[in-house]
């Protein structure tokens, strides 16, 4: 009645309101089969089963805090060099023309001004505006084009474009001539000019804004982009942005190193060894007659663990002599051994079938990035810091710990009025979380790894903080997985919600919750199809007279009907 009738009709009633437009981004529910619902409120369901399975949704993402807490960082942050750890500041031009001199002499340098830097468009305009202004040629997306062809530019892709303002090559009498090029490209690139060292094939970016003197290191200006790891500008290069990536498992390699080589390597065709001759077979014992180990009827933990690295990681680059004997003959060659591991490695890389990507996939696992060591962001983005720490350390506290810590800064005057919308913002959506018991929550936790309960009472959280009036909330056991000392505050936050001018719908076996409820409505008396009879409705007032009066109800019934005494799954409560 909950789900399939009353938040199917009301969703439906809803998507037909809207235009014929906006309906077919939408999809439309089926009518329920009733014949009539009056008075029905438009619907939202908030059940246990829309756990994101999004290895990038975190707890953050999902609440949505995430975002303010990237606005918060891009805003009041203060970057330090991820190098020598110094505070950055602005750079002059002079600090710019000094670190471009500094390159060895004879050094070919371009000199370009990156206008777009990943947006999507045709730029089409600013292309022909620059054009007029007197540039010549332009690098988007890698290559030198001409401002004067037809440049047609995929508006639905990203693009990035830099005006090339100079071609030199460096010496002493180029100052003055580069200081030119310099001004010119930070003015046209919010003071951003990228230098690219031709003869090296590398780039420099600098910034007018924050550079760190003695590392060369530049970054961009602070924005919220960032810091999300959903983002190429803010993503770890190495995992982009997932925190982990999927390698070789040597334990899913050799399940089980009681058994031999010939029958404990599955992933490299070994299961097969004891059938016949195989490549796989003949390297192994190539290998082990080079280093003169007996593998014959030895288990592999009794093997050398140097022998073994040999076999799962390779040779590198010394030789070993093959035979391969086979019924066209004696095949004998010598090369290094690329290894168990490299080889499955480059055979998941290199292939195009999904079915054997999925095998390889059996014997791989999730490991920490070695980059960023699951923090998902880049090294300058987490080289920011409000207060002493950076939006990693931040993330990877509890809940009630953030707030305490977000209203323990101590901030100047420009910047507490900079971040006091935001801090309001906060501390509503983290008090929501703290409200319907989930405190103990990291907002860096993956939403895959949370419970069905969990889940339910994030998305609780988030309603209430939508502020919506006038609508249908249906919950499904928001209760369920939670502690009792937390049932007052859930109650309490499903009354705020009531409050605000909504319905709210619950499905819940919880006592206390049927305390709570202005009304009961008991459907039985079985479950499934042994239900579907309304048994008892009263509006409780909040007593535990009205919540046993439906329990006495049920139990008349069953007195009264033969059917409800031979159901032996029924258990009644109280007599």
């Amino acid at each position: 009645m909950a789900f399939d009738t009353l938040y199917a009709e009301g969703q439906r009633r809803y998507v037909e309101s809207l235009s014929s437009y906006a309906r077919q981004f939408l999809g439309l529910m089926e009518k329920p089969e009733v014949e009539s619902i009056v008075g029905l409120s438009p619907a939202i369901s908030i059940d246990q089963k829309t756990t994101s399975k999004n290895p990038r949704s975190t707890v953050g993402t999902v609440t949505e805090i995430y975002d303010y807490i990237r606005l918060l960082y891009a805003r009041i942050g203060v970057p330090y060099c991820p190098n020598c750890g110094k505070k950055i500041e602005k750079q002059t031009i002079d600090q710019i023309i000094d670190s471009i001199l500094s390159m060895p002499e004879g050094t070919k340098i371009q000199v370009l001004s990156p206008i777009v830097r990943g947006r999507k468009g045709e730029f089409v305009k600013q292309l022909e505006g620059f054009q007029k202004e007197g540039f010549v040629r332009a690098r988007i997306d890698g290559e030198i084009y001409e401002l004067s062809d037809d440049l047609n530019l995929d508006r639905k892709k990203k693009h990035n474009i830099e005006l090339v303002v100079d071609r030199l090559v460096v010496k002493e009498d180029i100052r003055s001539r580069l200081t030119e090029s310099v001004e010119i490209a930070l003015k046209h690139a919010n003071q951003l000019v990228l230098i690219e060292d031709v003869t090296n094939q590398k780039e420099i970016l600098f910034s007018g804004n924050y550079a760190c003197p003695d590392c060369n290191i530049s970054f961009d200006e602070l924005s919220p982009r960032m810091f999300s790891f959903n983002n190429p500008f803010g993503a770890c290069p190495s995992c982009t942005g997932l925190g982990f990536l999927m390698k070789m498992d040597e334990e899913l390699i050799i399940p089980d190193k009681n058994k031999t080589l010939y029958d404990g390597v599955k992933a490299f065709g070994s299961s097969t060894m004891k059938k016949g001759d195989t490549m796989a077979k003949m390297y192994f014992e190539s290998i082990a007659k080079h280093y003169g180990v007996k593998i014959k009827d030895v288990p592999i933990k009794k093997l050398p663990r140097e022998f073994l690295d040999k076999i799962l990681y390779g040779t590198g680059t010394e030789e070993i002599n093959f035979e391969y004997a086979s019924p066209a003959g004696i095949r004998k060659f010598t090369c290094p051994f690329e290894g168990v591991i490299p080889t499955l490695e480059r055979r998941h890389n290199e292939t195009k079938s999904q079915g054997m990507r999925d095998f390889y996939e059996m014997y791989m696992s999730n490991s920490d990035c070695p980059t960023c060591h699951g923090s998902r962001l880049s090294e300058n983005s987490l080289a920011v810091k409000v207060g002493d720490k950076n939006i990693n350390e931040l993330t990877n506290m509890q809940i009630t710990p953030i707030k305490e810590y977000l209203n323990s800064l101590i901030l100047s005057k420009k910047d507490q009025m900079i971040a006091d919308q935001i801090m309001k913002e906060l501390n509503k959506r983290l008090q929501f979380l703290i409200d319907v018991g989930l405190d103990y929550l990291t907002l860096s936790r993956s939403a895959g790894t949370l419970s069905g309960g969990e889940a339910q009472r994030i998305r609780l959280a988030t309603q209430i903080g939508s502020g919506l009036t006038g609508v249908l909330y249906i919950l499904d056991e928001p209760s369920i997985g939670l502690h009792q000392r937390d049932n007052d505050r859930l109650i309490a936050t499903l009354k705020k919600l009531r409050d605000l001018g909504n319905s709210v719908l619950v499905v819940e076996h919880d006592e206390d919750t049927m305390y709570a409820a202005d009304q009961i409505i008991d459907i039985g008396p079985g479950a499934g199809v042994h239900g579907g009879n309304v048994m008892a409705q009263r509006n409780s007032r909040r007593s535990k007279t009205s919540y046993w009066f439906c329990y006495r109800r049920l139990f008349k019934w069953k007195k009264t009907n033969p059917c409800a005494r031979k159901k032996k799954e029924i258990k009644w409560k109280g007599n």
